[in-house]
């Protein structure tokens, strides 16, 4: 049967407590059995060799030998994974002959059933099936769960999944490349009927939204009388409170030096539900993506995170700077720029090495993104003559050496 009539008829199967064998432990079993173990099926493996993977999954009667006659007694589904064509046919014709399904992995369309390529989107099971052809089928696939995504299909029982009328998703949005968002943000964007952008949240994400979507500026709130804190809290508040689906958009993760769980207490306190997004922080992305991890086996054990918006000697700071510098491990300093002189001054002082790597990498992730290497004593004048400027993060650790 050629793709072009192939009239395979799209099912779903409810698998759970029936018995399904899978023939073959190669890389195709091991795409195939996450899904069959998670329906709840009885999953059989029986097979020669199997990949480490196939070995370690959970939940399933492993048996290390060929297939026999007989193996597909009381199945209800069969999948034939093997790199035997000869042995593949036998296990089809063997379910042919017991009336069960059988998918045949290498020539799917000599088999009784075709897997189709699926995904999962909050509830839904979405599957598409071309004639056999994988390839078209798992692009179709593709393409239906981006533009889900997106926003470009919509869901009208997308409350289920965190878009709430009346309620606040408080998203990261990742370091700067508009790409680094998470796909469940993305979505979230894709429904706002309000969002509240930081400065330093990807600013295309914002290009992309609908001309009836109301973007606020969040450093152009009036704030008047008020902290600026508040005035934003109000606002998230506000804008909920009349029925809209509002999205906080922060640089980052929302809960990295970001205020977040402020914004969430306050919306908890006013009765407004809230969803919160998880992003990837800058303080790791940047220096990957600008070549140097924050950890390496056999070179550093530890890396910790500082926020440098309150200077080593003010009152209110609570970082202990003596402890930084006896460490070992990778120091990582955000909004550090304005004073970079002190940090490095007290590093110094509590016994970090003057010759100690450094990493400065400005606007990190985007198309503006600048770096500077220099070692710990030399960075503040370096920083200075090369006009480095905030948005910047600064590593200071071995690891920072790391592409020189």
């Amino acid at each position: 049967m050629s793709p072009e009539t192939d009239n395979a008829y799209l099912v779903g199967l409810r698998l759970e407590g029936k018995k399904v064998v899978v023939v073959g432990g190669g890389t195709v079993a091991q795409r195939r059995l996450p899904l069959l173990v998670a329906s709840g099926a009885d999953v059989h493996v029986i097979t020669k060799a199997a990949t480490p993977v196939v070995e370690a999954i959970d939940g399933i009667t492993l048996t290390m030998r060929e297939f026999r006659d007989g193996d597909l007694e009381g199945a209800w589904y069969v999948i034939a994974a093997t790199d035997d064509p000869d042995v593949n046919a036998a296990i089809v014709a063997e379910a042919e002959n017991r009336r069960i399904f059988c998918v045949r992995a290498d020539v799917a369309i000599e088999g009784t059933a075709v897997t189709p390529a699926t995904f999962e989107y909050e509830g839904l099971a979405v599957g598409v099936l071309a004639g056999g052809e994988h390839r078209r089928s798992a692009g179709i696939r593709t393409a239906i769960r981006e533009a889900l995504q997106q926003g470009l299909l919509t869901d009208d029982s997308a409350a289920a999944s965190g878009v709430i009328k009346g309620g606040v998703a408080l998203v990261g949005g990742g370091p700067g490349d508009p790409e680094l968002i998470t796909v469940r943000g993305r979505r979230l964007l894709a429904h706002a009927d309000v969002v509240v952008a930081d400065r330093l949240a990807p600013q295309e994400l914002l290009a992309e939204l609908s001309p009836d979507v109301e973007v606020i500026d969040a450093a152009k709130i009036p704030y008047g009388r008020a902290m600026a804190q508040d005035a934003i809290n109000d606002v998230l508040i506000a804008r909920a409170k009349g029925g809209k689906f509002v999205v906080r958009l922060k640089g980052g993760d929302p809960f990295v030096f970001a205020r977040g769980y402020e914004e969430v207490i306050a919306c908890a306190d006013a009765g407004i539900p809230v969803t919160v997004v998880p992003g990837v922080t800058s303080a790791i992305a940047v220096p990957a993506l600008a070549g140097v991890p924050v950890t390496h086996r056999g070179l550093t054990h530890e890396f910790v995170v500082v926020s440098g918006h309150l200077a080593p000697d003010h009152p209110e700071s609570l970082v202990n700077w003596d402890a930084l510098a006896a460490m070992s491990g990778t120091i990582v300093l955000l909004m550090a720029v304005e004073r970079i002189e002190l940090f490095v001054k007290v590093l110094l002082r509590g016994g970090r090495p003057a010759d100690t790597p450094v990493l400065v990498v400005q606007h990190g992730t985007t198309s503006s993104q600048r770096t500077l290497r220099a070692t710990l004593a030399e960075t503040p004048e370096r920083v200075r003559s090369d006009g480095i400027r905030p948005p910047a993060i600064v590593v200071i650790g071995a690891v920072a050496g790391f592409g020189t």
